[in-house]
Order: C-alpha cells, then structure tokens, then sequence
C-alpha cells in the first residue's frame, strides 16, 4: 500500500525498534512487571487490609501496592492490594514476545482533533461479564487507510494517550482481545504517529490478575496488522491461563 509516513518518520521509526523491543522485553521479567502480578485483590468498604498484612507469610520476593478504581454498577471508590512476584513462575517459564518484523507500512501519520472537555467513551473489560467502563478520550485520531476512513479513539492513561484496537490478526497470530499502542503527542500539535510495529500485548496477556479494556467498535481495523508484537511465548508448555 502507498506509504501513510513521510520517508524521515519511517526511518527514524526503524532506527529505534531495536532498542523498543529489548526494553520492553526487559520491563516485562521486572519485579513488578506484567508478568509478576499475582494477584489483585478488591477490598470491601469497611476494610482496611495494610500491605505489611497482604505480605504476611509470603516470600522475600513479593511486593505489595495499592490500586484503586470506580465500582462498575454505583460509581463508588473501590480500593485494592496487589502482590507482585518477582520469582513468579511466569516470569521462570517466560521465553520472549514474538513479534513480526518491521514494517514500514504500517507506520501512519495521522491527525489529531482535540476535543475540548472530559469526553468520556466506555469501554469493556476483560473481567466485567460486558460491562463498560468510561474512558477520556480528549481528541479523535483520523486518516485513510485502503480507502476507509478511520477515527480513532485513544484513552487518557495518566497523560499519555493509549490506544487499544483489534484487527484481522486477533485470534490467529496475535493475542485474541486485541493489542495496546501508546501514542507520542505533542500538546497542542494537530499531528499524531502510529507506529504500530510498536503495538504490544496488553496486560492480561501475562497475567489473568489484570482487568484490561477491549477495542471499541471504532478501534477495529478491516484488515490485518501485521506489524508489532504477535504472542508471548512459554517453555515447557506453560500458560497463564
């Protein structure tokens, strides 16, 4: 297909995909890294569990931190603990993350509308039986691709713009819920790059103790992406699952 990317966003796109790829290998084996989540555990509105009480009777390698999140139905705070492992046995039994090579195809530039206020959009969740959780997606992200046009909504991630999306891959040769691509913005800049051979596994591709959301309707491209990362992949037949 025509190239979506200036010649100068490609290259400099491939010149930093080495470095992308063992960083996030790296970050994914850490202490707390996806594959050391454990366990998240949601507590009740009069408990007040201490993390040196969650730690009590584990071992030396586990950590605890805490989380918080909106009650699905009521809107309510909910707080919660979760224990990180960094002996866990995904992280014993973790090999690497496939991923396609890279693919200058699948590097678009893009535009970025900004849209003034706290737009909310929901969102699924893996772990919600299809209930929706709301979203600030501050702006849409359009271009053309193979004569459709796409308008993209990435989330507010704590100031970085995250961007979850389904393809024709899903299921086959890539994680089945779809995959995660941050988006680098510039404030105030109307111009956005995708460069989706960044586009990495979510969460919950390492451990069944995250809740991650999946792609909406408008984040579902036609069409293979084959670019970014495929499948985690175990030894000795391991599964998270």
């Amino acid at each position: 297909m025509p190239a979506l990317a200036s010649a100068r966003t490609i290259d400099s796109a491939h010149a930093g995909w080495d470095a992308w790829r063992a960083s996030r290998l790296t970050s994914l084996v850490a202490p707390a890294g996806n594959l050391a989540l454990v366990e998240t555990r949601w507590q009740a509105s009069d408990q007040d569990e201490s993390l040196e009480d969650a730690l009590s009777g584990r071992p030396s390698s586990v950590t605890a931190t805490r989380l918080e999140r909106r009650n699905i139905d009521t809107g309510e705070l909910e707080r919660g603990i979760r224990l990180w492992d960094a002996n866990a046995p995904s992280i014993q039994y973790f090999d690497t993350v496939e991923a396609f090579p890279f693919n200058p195809d699948w590097v678009i530039e893009a535009t970025f509308t900004e849209v003034p206020g706290a737009r909310r959009i929901p969102f699924e969740h893996v772990r919600d039986n299809g209930g929706t959780r709301e979203l600030v997606v501050p702006g849409d992200i359009t271009f053309t691709l193979h004569d459709v046009d796409y308008s993209l909504s990435a989330f507010d991630d704590d100031g970085t713009l995250l961007l979850v999306f389904g393809d024709k891959t899903n299921g086959v040769s890539t994680y089945a819920a779809g995959r995660f691509l941050i988006v680098p913005r510039v404030p105030g800049s109307d111009q956005v790059v995708l460069d989706f051979n960044r586009a990495f596994v979510p969460p919950c591709g390492f451990s069944a103790h995250y809740n991650c959301p999946l792609p909406p309707p408008q984040n579902r491209f036609h069409v293979a992406v084959d670019a970014g990362e495929r499948l985690p992949a175990f030894l000795d037949g391991y599964a998270i699952h």
